[in-house]
Parts: C-alpha cells; sequence; structure tokens
C-alpha cells in the first residue's frame, strides 16, 4: 500500500491526543518507507490547543466549516456593493456565527476528554473570526493543520501556521451571474431614487423661492399701481390748475394795460396839477 501524503499525516495527527502528539508523530515517521517523507514527519510541530481544537471541529464538521467559510468569502467580495445599515448587520450575525461555531468546537474537544479553558475558547474564536476575514487564515482553518492560533489582525504566514505543506486555496463558487446583476441593477436603481429624491427636494425648495418672489412682485405691483392713481390724480389736479391760470391770462393782461393806462393818466394829472400849482405860488 503506497505511503498517504504529508498533509494527510499531518491532519491525521494535528487531529489526534495533544498529549500523545509526539509520540504518534514520531511512531508515524517510522511507518513510512520514504526516508524524506519520514523526516518532514518527525520535522511536524505540536500544536497549541486552541490550533488542536479548531483542527478536530474542521474535521468533524468540515461540512458545515466549509458552508461558513464560503459565505464569509462571499461577503468579503460583496461588501462593496452593500451600504452601512446592512455591514453592520452583517457585523452582528458574523460575531455570532464565529461565537457559536467556537462554542461548538469546544464542546468537540471537551467531549474528547480534553479541559478547554476560558482563554483557549477565545483563542479558538479569534482563530475563526480571522478564518472569516482573511483567505489565507481561511485555508489554514479548513485544513485542518493548524499549528498555533490566528488573530484577525495579524498577515497569516501560511508555512508558519500551518503543518504538513501550505494548504489550498478554498474554492468558492461565484455568485450567479443574474444575482450579480440584479444586486448591480438593485444598486443603480437605488442610486436613481436617491437622485431623484434629491431633485424633487430642489425642485420643492425652487417652487418656494419662486411662489416667495411671486407675492412679492404682486405686492409691489400693487404699491405701484396704487402710487400711479395718487400721481395721476395729482396731475390731473395740476393740468386742470393749469387751465384755469392759463385761461386768466388774456383778462389780466387787459387789466394790465388799462392800470398802466390809469397810472400814465395820473401821472399826467399830476404834472399837470403841480403846474398849476406852481404858477399860483408865483
Amino acid at each position: 500500500m503506497a505511503d498517504a501524503s504529508l498533509a494527510d499525516i499531518a491532519a491525521e495527527l494535528y487531529a489526534g491526543p495533544p498529549d500523545a502528539f509526539v509520540a504518534a508523530r514520531n511512531a508515524r515517521a517510522t511507518e513510512v518507507a520514504d526516508s524524506a517523507l519520514a523526516a518532514q514527519i518527525k520535522a511536524l510541530r505540536k500544536p497549541s490547543i486552541a490550533a488542536w481544537v479548531v483542527n478536530v471541529f474542521a474535521q468533524e464538521r468540515t461540512v458545515q466549516l466549509g458552508q461558513a467559510l464560503q459565505l464569509a468569502q462571499e461577503l468579503r467580495e460583496a461588501q462593496d456593493d452593500l451600504d452601512a445599515a446592512t455591514l453592520a448587520q452583517l457585523g452582528r450575525q458574523r460575531r455570532a456565527l464565529t461565537a457559536q461555531l467556537a462554542r461548538e468546537a469546544v464542546g468537540l474537544a471537551s467531549s474528547r476528554g480534553e479541559r478547554v479553558t476560558p482563554a483557549t475558547g477565545e483563542a479558538v474564536q479569534q482563530t475563526i473570526t480571522a478564518a472569516f476575514f482573511d483567505a489565507d487564515a481561511a485555508a489554514a482553518v479548513a485544513s485542518g493543520r493548524l499549528v498555533r492560533e490566528l488573530e484577525a489582525s495579524t498577515p497569516v504566514d501560511l508555512d508558519v501556521a500551518v503543518g504538513g505543506g501550505r494548504p489550498e486555496p478554498l474554492e468558492v463558487a461565484p455568485p450567479p451571474t443574474d444575482e450579480v446583476k440584479a444586486r448591480r441593477e438593485r444598486r443603480e436603481a437605488e442610486a436613481a431614487v436617491h437622485n431623484a429624491e434629491q431633485e424633487v427636494l430642489r425642485a420643492q425648495r425652487d417652487e418656494t423661492k419662486v411662489e416667495s418672489e411671486v407675492r412679492n412682485l404682486a405686492r409691489r405691483v400693487d404699491d405701484l399701481a396704487a402710487r400711479e392713481r395718487d400721481l395721476q390724480a395729482q396731475l390731473d389736479a395740476t393740468r386742470e390748475e393749469l387751465g384755469e391760470a392759463k385761461s386768466r391770462a388774456p383778462e389780466l393782461d387787459e387789466r394790465r394795460t388799462a392800470a398802466g393806462d390809469a397810472v400814465a393818466g395820473a401821472q399826467r394829472d399830476l404834472e399837470a396839477a403841480r403846474t398849476a400849482l406852481d404858477r399860483l405860488g408865483g
């Protein structure tokens, strides 16, 4: 029977009892005929308890973990198409899901007789959370060959974090074309609705402004019309007075001439009277 691959042997060892890892690893190395493979097996590092818990879960709940990690990758790829509220809701759901998966992983480890401390349980959840945020972390978790726990904020070095060779990337089926199209069309439709709503608000503001200007103009027209009526009445009265004044001009001219003649006559009479007086005096 042909020897198993290093990855298969590592997966088997990393899901075995942690206390028996070194003995099981060395025994397995002696069973293979290939000396190079035997050396690689003996070089496998013992996993931390948190890594072992995740390995057990990855191998015992392969389908469940795979579905969760596929969903996480789809969400990472689709996050640019989601609004802030939806992203916040998905964040809460992600935290709830990682907590649930971590509890199940701890439960599996406990059922095998291993005591899992709260700190280890927290490291398990942190490792699963890292797999939700990063494709390399997801591949490492899914491999079932973790050597140590992962952190969401730290890039994953697969050569260090995983034993037995680098794991293959997770294969995630792309969403159906019509789903992508529908999401894009919905995003465009939402943008169109938003733009139309803004245009309605702008038009309503313009309408309110114009209506105010119309009311102000109507009041202005009424004021000017009233002033025009007043001025027209004043003009009519002035024209009437002007007509009356003009009509009196000929009469006044005659009276002025007559007055002038009277003054001239009176002056002549005065001169005559003075002359007569002078004679009497002489």
